[in-house]
C-alpha cells in the first residue's frame, strides 16, 4: 500500500486530507508541524507528500528545499491558502512538484495525487511515449496513431503530452491549464474546451477507438492500456 505523509498544521484539512488518500488505498500519516514533517520525511520512506506552504516550526518551502538538498526524491504537492502565481513559482522552484491552492474539492486533490504517484514511476530519460496505437516522440517533435502522422500544434502536442504521461488517471481542467499553459484555472474561458476537441479531431479518425474520454464534472482522461 502506498504510503503518504500529510504534513498540515490546520486539524480540520489534515483529517480531510487523511481520509482522501485513505479512500483512494493510501497509508497516510498526518504530523502538523514543518520541523516533525521534515524529520518523518527523511526517516521513512513515503510514496507522497502533502506540504502545508506556512506551517510552524519551519515554513514549508524550507522543507521542501531541504528535502530536495538531502536527495530526498519523494513527489511533493505543496498546499497553500495563498493564490498568487509567483508563490505557486516560488514553491515549484524550491523543490515541489505540484501546487494546489486551498480551498481546493477532495477530487482535485485525489486527482494531483495520483497523477504525482505515476509520474515517478516513469524513467527520467523517457523520450517516446506510447497510448495503444498513439506515438509522441519527444525529440523528433511528432506524433503518430496507427502509423500515420498527425498534425498537431504547439500546444496541442503538450496537451497531448500531458494526457500521455498520465495516462488512464483523470486530469482535471486546473491540472491542464496549470501545467500546459502555466496560469491558473479560469473558469470562464472555453480555451481547454477548444483545444480538447481540435485534439480530438485529430487523434481520433473515422472507424478508430476514441482516446480522450471526458469525464463529468471532473476532467479528461486518455485510455491505457497496461
Amino acid at each position: 500500500m502506498p504510503r503518504a505523509l500529510v504534513i498540515e498544521d490546520d486539524e480540520v484539512t489534515a483529517r480531510d486530507i487523511v481520509a482522501e488518500l485513505g479512500a483512494h488505498g493510501l497509508q497516510a500519516d498526518w504530523v502538523a508541524n514543518g520541523r516533525e514533517g521534515l524529520a518523518r520525511a527523511l526517516a521513512d520512506g513515503y510514496d507522497i507528500i502533502t506540504l502545508d506552504r506556512m506551517l510552524p516550526g519551519m515554513d514549508g518551502i524550507d522543507v521542501v528545499s531541504e528535502l530536495r538538498k538531502r536527495s530526498v526524491d519523494t513527489p511533493v504537492l505543496m498546499i497553500s491558502a495563498l493564490s498568487d502565481v509567483d508563490e505557486r513559482v516560488r514553491g515549484l522552484r524550491a523543490g515541489g512538484d505540484d501546487y494546489l491552492t486551498k480551498p481546493f474539492s477532495p477530487d482535485e486533490l485525489a486527482a494531483r495525487a495520483e497523477v504525482l504517484l505515476r509520474r515517478r514511476r516513469p524513467a527520467a530519460h523517457e523520450t517516446r511515449l506510447r497510448v495503444e496505437d498513439l506515438e509522441l516522440d519527444l525529440v523528433k517533435h511528432n506524433a503518430l496513431r496507427d502509423g500515420q502522422a498527425l498534425t498537431l500544434l504547439p500546444t496541442e502536442f503538450r496537451l497531448l503530452e500531458f494526457l500521455m504521461r498520465n495516462a488512464g488517471q483523470v486530469v482535471t481542467r486546473q491540472m491542464i491549464f496549470e501545467h500546459v499553459w502555466g496560469f491558473h484555472f479560469d473558469p470562464g474561458t472555453n480555451v481547454i474546451d477548444v483545444h480538447i476537441g481540435r485534439l480530438r479531431r485529430k487523434i481520433d479518425g473515422a472507424g478508430q477507438v476514441p482516446l480522450i474520454s471526458t469525464v463529468r464534472g471532473s476532467g479528461y482522461v486518455l485510455a491505457r492500456t497496461d
